[in-house]
C-alpha cells in the first residue's frame, strides 16, 4: 500500500509512534510518505521505501500566526495525488485530521481519500478538551475513516470528553523487540536509574530527583534523565539544592534512546496522567523494570507487582521503596525484569500489533473503493 503519515516530528510519544510505525510499514513492504514540517527525529531517511515531503509555511505581514493548517492540507493533497497514495493517516487529531479532511475534499471530484485519526492523549484530554478545540476536534473525529487511540482508557476519554457515537479502535502502543532488548551483563560502577520524557509538569520530572535522593540514602544509584523542557531547569536546581547534583546527568533530547535504556537498571515514570507510557513499554523490553504510577492507561502495560510497580503520582516514599527493593533484592529483580521483557514480547511486539494497522487499512481502502464503484457494479 501507499500511505501517507502526518506527525509532530518531535521526541512526544506520538511523533515516536507514527515513526516507528512508519518504518516498520516500509520494512514489510509498504511505501510511505510522511507529510511532516520537518523531518520526524527518529527517521532514517536512507530507509527503503520512505519518503519524506516538507509542509512549508509561506509568512506574510497579514497573517499574525502561520496557517499551518492550510499549508499541510494543501501539501497532503498534493503528495496524494502526486504519488496516488491509498489513505492518509494522521496521529494527534489537532490538526492534522482537519488538513486532512480538507486534502480529502480538494480531491473529491478525483478520488476518494480515506483517512484514519489516531489519538495520542493530550490531543483529547488537554487539547481537544479545551472549549475552543473541542466541537472542531469532534468534528475532525466523527469525519474521519476510522479512529485509532493506543488505550482503552483513552478511548473511554474521548468518549467521555465529545460524547462520541463514533467507533473507536484501541490499537496499543507497540516496541520493536529486536531493537530494543536487554544488554549484555557487564560489571557497572553504581546502579542506574533513567527518566525519558519532555520534561513537562505532568511528567513530574522534578520527582525523580527526590526518588534518587532517597534511594541513595541506601544504595549508591545515579540517575539518567533523557529529554528535555519547561521542567529541566527546576529539576536541576532541585538536585543542587538536595545535594545529589554529582549523580544527576542530565542528556537532553536523544535520538537513540534504546542504547541508553538498556544500560539502566529502573525506569521511573512518575507521571500525573499517561494515555498509554511508550517509554515504559521501550524499558520493559529492554528487560529494565518501571516504577510508575496508577493513572491512566500505565495499568493496561504493566501488571503491578509482576512486571513493574505502579503508585499514586506524588507519592514520592512509596516509589522510592520500590526503587530500593528492586535495587537491593537480586532474585526480585531477576524474575521482574524477565516478566517485563516478556510482557513486551508477547503483547506489544511489532510483530503483533502492526498487522492491525494493516488491517485497518485494508478495511478503509475496501470501503473508499466501494464508494468509488459505479451504481451497477
Amino acid at each position: 500500500m501507499r500511505i501517507g503519515i502526518t506527525c509532530y516530528p518531535t521526541f512526544g510519544g506520538s511523533g515516536i509512534l507514527a515513526t516507528e510505525l512508519g518504518l516498520e510499514l516500509a520494512s514489510r513492504g509498504h511505501e510511505v510518505h510522511f507529510i511532516c514540517y520537518a523531518n520526524p527525529i527518529r527517521l532514517d531517511p536512507d530507509s527503503p521505501r520512505i519518503h519524506y515531503h516538507e509542509v512549508e509555511v509561506s509568512t506574510y505581514p497579514l497573517f499574525q500566526f502561520p496557517p499551518y493548517c492550510l499549508a499541510l492540507a494543501s501539501r497532503m493533497a498534493e503528495v496524494a495525488e502526486g504519488y496516488n497514495l491509498d489513505l492518509l493517516h494522521v496521529h494527534y487529531a489537532i490538526p492534522h485530521s482537519i488538513s486532512a479532511l480538507l486534502a480529502q475534499q480538494m480531491l473529491r471530484s478525483k478520488r476518494r481519500l480515506p483517512f484514519i485519526t489516531t489519538l495520542h492523549g493530550t490531543d483529547i484530554t488537554l487539547v481537544g478538551a479545551d472549549r475552543s478545540y473541542l466541537p472542531i476536534t469532534r468534528f475532525s473525529i466523527e469525519e474521519s475513516s476510522a479512529v485509532t487511540a493506543v488505550s482503552d482508557y483513552l478511548r473511554m476519554r474521548t468518549v467521555e470528553v465529545f460524547g462520541l457515537r463514533t467507533e473507536i479502535r484501541v490499537i496499543r502502543n507497540f516496541v520493536n523487540c529486536d531493537v530494543y532488548k536487554p544488554a549484555e551483563p557487564g560489571p557497572r560502577e553504581r546502579r542506574r536509574l533513567i527518566h525519558i520524557s519532555n520534561f513537562r509538569p505532568v511528567k513530574r520530572a522534578v520527582d525523580c530527583v527526590r526518588i534518587l535522593e532517597r534511594v541513595r540514602r541506601q544504595v549508591d544509584a545515579e540517575l539518567v534523565m533523557v529529554g528535555d523542557g519547561p521542567d529541566r531547569g527546576p529539576a536541576e536546581y532541585l538536585a543542587r539544592e538536595l545535594g545529589v547534583e554529582r549523580w544527576v546527568e542530565f542528556l537532553g533530547k536523544q535520538a537513540h534512546v534504546e542504547r541508553l535504556i538498556r544500560q539502566a537498571d529502573v525506569l521511573l515514570l512518575p507521571s500525573d496522567l499517561e494515555a498509554f507510557g511508550l517509554a515504559a513499554l521501550e524499558a520493559m523490553a529492554c528487560g529494565v523494570p518501571p516504577v510508575a504510577t496508577r493513572v491512566g492507561g500505565l495499568p493496561e502495560l504493566i501488571t503491578d507487582g509482576v512486571d513493574g510497580f505502579l503508585e499514586a503520582p506524588g507519592d514520592i516514599e512509596a516509589q522510592a521503596a520500590r526503587v530500593v527493593a528492586l535495587l537491593t533484592d537480586e532474585a526480585l529483580y531477576a524474575r521482574m525484569s524477565a516478566a517485563a521483557r516478556r510482557t513486551a514480547v508477547t503483547r506489544f511486539s511489532s510483530a503483533r500489533i502492526i498487522p492491525l494497522y494493516e488491517q485497518c487499512y485494508e478495511e478503509v481502502c475496501s470501503r473508499a473503493g466501494e464508494l468509488r464503484r459505479p451504481a451497477g457494479v
